[in-house]
């Protein structure tokens, strides 16, 4: 087999916590990812002379920069297989989001060698070879759809997937850089340093429970330099209704370090209408209790 393809799932972040910065300049977090259906589709050849990445549907900057084809090099650097490869990129997942997408892609790439080499690697070598990708990467190189992280995202644990649920993503027309959005945190880091918590069990185990949890260090920060995300902050009443006694809220809060805004509605029970507006475009999909299967390819 030369060839396979695979739907790149996007992430939220349920909460995201930044923690104690390194002397390496990176921080550590913790966080728990759930994957969404909404996806980019990858696909990957290694029947081919020379090295190739072809990205349809959005700019995405320069190939060397690319996290796909970093985790493409990465892997052949690593094992010396394969001698060429092109991967194609169909994008639908919004770039510069919070949602992972460029972190995505670098994951399937990943998987999609693996699957393909004739040796593969086993799983804990493979999440090495993510880590240098960022902080999202192990996660959505790895099988698991719901997970708990810490460290620099690569120490995970997975967890049962919980039931599917509808999610709204709320764009506004702006992109949040990474790297700018730790800047500004570390500049506030006094206003808004995270509390001590204890995480148990039962509380990542339901939908009631990880509600509770919500949260995202990033919004503060982010919200106080960016008018667009701080229109969706400002909307928050719209889609966190008065709720009767029983029913579990959505949860709405930013992604990753934005700029992307999401609401999951928690509780089956809820009908919420989330409309256009000039101020962002809404984009709907729902989380999923299992990672998408690679297909091969003839």
């Amino acid at each position: 087999m030369t060839a396979a393809r695979v739907a790149a799932q996007a992430k939220v972040n349920l909460f995201l916590r930044v923690l104690a910065r390194e002397t390496s300049g990176f921080h550590q977090i913790e966080t728990l990812f759930q994957r969404l259906a909404l996806g980019d589709e990858v696909t990957l050849r290694t029947d081919v002379r020379g090295r190739a990445l072809d990205v349809r549907g959005a700019d995405t900057g320069p190939v060397e920069q690319n996290l796909a084809w970093r985790a493409a090099q990465a892997y052949a650097a690593a094992t010396s297989w394969p001698d060429g490869f092109a991967v194609e990129i169909d994008k639908r997942i919004p770039v510069g989001g919070g949602l992972g997408g460029g972190s995505a892609d670098a994951g399937a790439v990943l998987r999609l060698l693996n699957h393909l080499a004739p040796t593969p690697l086993p799983p804990e070598r493979l999440l090495e070879l993510a880590l240098p990708l960022g902080a999202d990467v192990p996660f959505l190189t790895g099988e698991q759809p719901l997970a708990l992280a810490w460290g620099r995202g690569e120490r995970l644990l997975e967890l049962a997937p919980l039931p599917a649920r509808r999610v709204a993503l709320l764009l506004p027309p702006v992109a949040v850089p990474t790297g700018e959005a730790y800047g500004w945190l570390a500049a506030d880091r006094g206003a808004f340093a995270p509390a001590a918590r204890r995480l148990s069990a039962a509380q990542l185990a339901d939908w009631a429970g990880v509600v509770a949890l919500a949260g995202n260090d990033f919004e503060g920060p982010v919200v106080a330099r960016v008018p667009a995300v701080a229109s969706l902050a400002n909307a928050r009443s719209l889609f966190t209704p008065p709720l009767p006694a029983g029913v579990v809220p959505p949860i709405y809060q930013m992604s990753g370090s934005g700029s992307t805004w999401f609401v999951l509605v928690a509780d089956h029970r809820v009908a919420l209408d989330v409309s256009e507006s000039e101020a962002w475009r809404t984009i709907w999909t729902e989380t999923v209790d299992r990672v998408a299967p690679i297909e091969p390819l003839t």
